[in-house]
């Protein structure tokens, strides 16, 4: 689901405060581009954990609705696609099957190699992931 969430933005002495209203949420950034990614990042968290947790996610409000409960503060809206940040944020760990010359298992398992982090690693650089 994409969805875009209204957010107000308050500049303090050293980070701009982002207040999140749908979701009861504030979180703070050291510019105005870091202050977006933190509420686009906390927008998600919350987003997946509530649906982990069979709640519906909120509607955004509108632009306006917000605009007019509070006056004079600058809102502007944070993009977030849920299926697309649970993909890039779930690091949960899945079983394959790895099919492997025995000889090279008992050398791994000499050398108290761990295969799942050697094949991950492997993955990585093959895909060209950086994370």
């Amino acid at each position: 689901m994409k969805a875009a969430y209204p957010v107000i933005l308050t500049l303090g002495e050293k980070y701009i405060l982002v207040s999140i209203p749908d979701f009861n949420a504030n979180t703070e950034g050291a510019d105005i581009a870091d202050a977006m990614e933190m509420a686009r990042d906390a927008i998600g968290i919350l987003g997946i954990d509530m649906e982990d947790d069979g709640e519906t996610i909120p509607a955004p409000s509108t632009l306006a609705e917000v605009i007019a409960a509070h006056p004079g503060e600058t809102v502007t809206l944070v993009d977030v696609d849920f299926a697309e940040y649970r993909r890039k944020n779930d690091n949960r760990a899945v079983r394959r099957n790895v099919s492997l010359p025995a000889w090279l298992d008992e050398a791994a398992r000499a050398a108290d190699i761990n295969v799942s982090a050697v094949l991950a690693a492997a993955l990585k650089q093959e895909l060209n992931i950086q994370r």
